[in-house]
């Protein structure tokens, strides 16, 4: 199966001189399509930081870093965010929501910066597919924790990305709404054969994915499929 994505000898780091501080350090990594990957590690081992290379929003100092074919090191920022726009759904711990938007507008916007003409409508679909039909027109101030991290996902999907990455995606939610979140996440991954990448310090979630990935001090500490995908 090909691979999604693929990070070769990955180097990032922050501040210059005395303060500079080595975030990844030859980090190389692939992903196939249709994987779920767990990303796991103490706190500042750089496994947001990873993510957020691989999605095309860190860029390294040096290596490369190819997602669905595309080498990211040659686009300028326009050109990333164009790529993200079609290829790769984000979801972050703090939904990010614009909040004088709608839930609607605020999924409809990644499609309307894509020039979607059935932007509204696509928007739509994907809220309720999430089980938020009936909150269309409701603000984020008027939506629980849960409801608002299903907005963010249903904004990450309507594009209909061939990667969704997300970011300690129930860092911010109660057990059971997190639990939740994660259940249908994992399903419209399967649904739509896409891959998925996530940030987490659960061990039990990232057990669920086809396979953990350790990270400690920017670099790969292992790399283990999980029992189902090894007896395969």
């Amino acid at each position: 199966m090909e691979s999604t994505i693929e990070l070769t000898d990955v180097h990032l780091s922050l501040g210059r001189g005395a303060a500079r501080v080595h975030i990844l350090r030859g980090v190389s990594l692939k992903i196939r399509q249709g994987e779920a990957v767990g990303l796991v590690g103490p706190s500042g081992s750089g496994k947001s930081t990873l993510l957020m290379t691989l999605a095309g929003l860190e860029r390294p100092d040096t290596g490369t870093v190819r997602v669905a074919d595309q080498d990211l090191g040659v686009l300028d920022e326009d050109g990333l965010a164009r790529f993200r726009g079609r290829h790769i759904g984000i979801v972050f711990q703090s939904f990010h929501l614009v909040p004088t938007m709608t839930a609607l507008e605020n999924v409809a916007i990644p499609l309307e910066l894509a020039g979607r003409p059935d932007a509204f409508e696509r928007a739509e679909a994907e809220l309720d597919v999430v089980g938020l039909g009936n909150r269309l027109s409701h603000y984020p101030a008027q939506l629980s924790g849960g409801e608002q991290q299903r907005v963010a996902l249903a904004r990450a999907l309507a594009p209909d990305p061939r990667i969704l990455v997300a970011d300690e995606p129930t860092g911010n939610l109660d057990e059971a709404t997190g639990a939740a979140i994660i259940e249908t996440m994992f399903a419209l991954k399967r649904e739509r054969g896409a891959t998925l990448v996530l940030v987490t310090h659960d061990m039990a979630l990232a057990a669920r994915c086809d396979r953990t990935v350790r990270i400690r001090s920017g670099h790969v500490e292992s790399d283990t499929a999980a029992a189902a995908a090894a007896a395969e």
